[in-house]
């Protein structure tokens, strides 16, 4: 084991040497986030100039040994819970469990046995009194959203009190192509958000980088602002937005190209998102 604390700045994912699961001091959590990671082939079916994912491929997570991510998962709780977990590698401030996260290397939704993978930690959470108290969030892209094994999965998380993080982090079709490196329309992220947002409670998570040394101009942003406003007008459930810049560097071959926007910028977006009265959480 790493003698090196975990920070927000250093994100060890192999600090207790586990395939699927690992700990993540969270800067938006103040704690500690406990990470699955279904995709262990480092690939993932979009490509975001942002993604801090090292060797990031194209493709979809590889089947999951639901008996490793069991027991993986019992484990890292019990040390985190009952160890010495958070006296050995967190600072005294953040030593709290807020969340059990599937995000990791990938699109976890994009894994064969997701809905089992799913099942299995609103059963870690019950089997320990701990639904309720500490959240289940599932980061997506939302390619996989309309899918009926991922639908179950949503209504069973939001049974539980679990919340999606959508990724949604741009208006337009050639901009979303740029940050994401895929061709998606607003007319299908809405669709794609629609059926999530409907399954489980949903806050839409996005991303700001300056791009070549400036900022997002403002028809790039009136663009975002306008996808945010059409969702409202469709009826479309949305909790808020979590609003972030770049905490840690990219490991993609765009990274010379972005860097994160200044905290006041990022700030005045997020005064015009909530003017169109949704909530708002800003990390610079």
């Amino acid at each position: 084991m790493v003698e090196k604390q975990l920070s927000f700045d250093n994100h060890n994912r192999d600090i207790l040497g586990l395939t699927y699961v690992y700990p993540v001091v969270s800067r938006r959590a103040a704690g500690v986030s406990l990470g699955i990671n279904l995709n262990t082939n480092h690939a993932c079916n979009w490509a975001c100039v942002y993604c801090q994912v090292p060797n990031l491929k194209r493709g979809a997570a590889p089947a999951t040994d639901l008996g490793k991510l069991r027991s993986e998962l019992d484990l890292m709780l019990s040390e985190v819970l009952e160890g010495g977990f958070m006296e050995a590698y967190v600072s005294e401030g953040l030593r709290r469990l807020n969340d059990i996260a599937f995000s990791g290397n990938g699109e976890p939704t994009s894994a064969d046995y997701f809905e089992e993978a799913v099942a299995i930690a609103i059963e870690a959470l019950q089997h320990r009194s701990l639904a309720g108290k500490v959240k289940l969030v599932v980061i997506t892209n939302g390619s996989f959203a309309l899918q009926p094994d991922v639908q179950r999965a949503f209504r069973a998380m939001a049974e539980a009190g679990g919340e999606i993080w959508f990724k949604a982090d741009r208006g337009r079709a050639q901009d979303i192509l740029r940050i994401n490196q895929v061709n998606l329309s607003p007319e299908l992220l809405l669709k794609r958000l629609a059926a999530t947002a409907n399954a489980c409670p949903t806050w839409i998570q996005t991303c700001m980088t300056a791009w070549d040394g400036s900022v997002p101009d403002e028809a790039e942003k009136s663009a975002y602002l306008n996808l945010l406003q059409l969702a409202l007008k469709q009826g479309i459930p949305i909790r808020g937005v979590l609003l972030y810049s770049l905490a840690r560097p990219s490991h993609q071959p765009e990274a010379a190209r972005i860097a994160a926007v200044p905290p006041d910028w990022l700030e005045a977006l997020g005064n015009r998102i909530r003017a169109l009265g949704l909530e708002v959480k800003v990390t610079p």
